[in-house]
């Protein structure tokens, strides 16, 4: 690569007045706050929960019930533990939030949908599942919460074994 003198002193110079600038404490410190664990709006902790007990509390909630009007649609069987769709419906009123937890997963909450007053709670995705479980649907109400399960076998080529 061949800099010219110039270029060169243009970087130069600007990294070292980036450099001062940002040890100076002039740069904004939101960012740095919005990455802290300990930040108001850190959105990390469900999703390092073990259970769905333990995903349940790190959304401010005690306990789930178990609910008939949840529908919760997964294959059986998965062939490909890495792309297993998932179709989730509540028709419990007033929903804010339909979450999926697969407890055996390296981290049980899978993924978290938020809901804005009015809007209907359905949710169609794809879910990695690293071996046969329950799959959990979880739905916050103003209510609580509330969850339905199926098992989903998880095969290698799909063998059903």
């Amino acid at each position: 690569m061949n800099m010219s003198r110039r270029a060169f002193l243009q970087v130069s110079a600007s990294s070292t007045a980036l450099l001062l600038v940002g040890a100076s404490g002039l740069l904004p410190r939101l960012a740095a706050a919005v990455t802290s664990p300990l930040a108001a709006t850190d959105t990390r902790k469900p999703f390092q929960a073990m259970t769905l007990d333990e995903v349940v509390k790190s959304l401010g909630g005690t306990t789930a019930t178990k609910s008939t009007d949840i529908a919760l649609q997964a294959p059986p069987i998965a062939e490909n533990g890495a792309v297993v769709p998932v179709v989730i419906e509540s028709k419990l009123p007033n929903a804010k939030m339909i979450a999926i937890v697969s407890e055996k997963n390296p981290h049980a909450l899978s993924a978290s949908f938020s809901f804005p007053d009015g809007t209907e709670p359905y949710v169609m995705t794809r879910v990695k599942i690293a071996e046969t479980s329950n799959l959990y649907a979880l739905v916050q109400t103003d209510k609580g919460f509330f969850y339905t399960e199926q098992l989903v076998k998880v095969t290698l080529g799909g063998c059903g074994g």
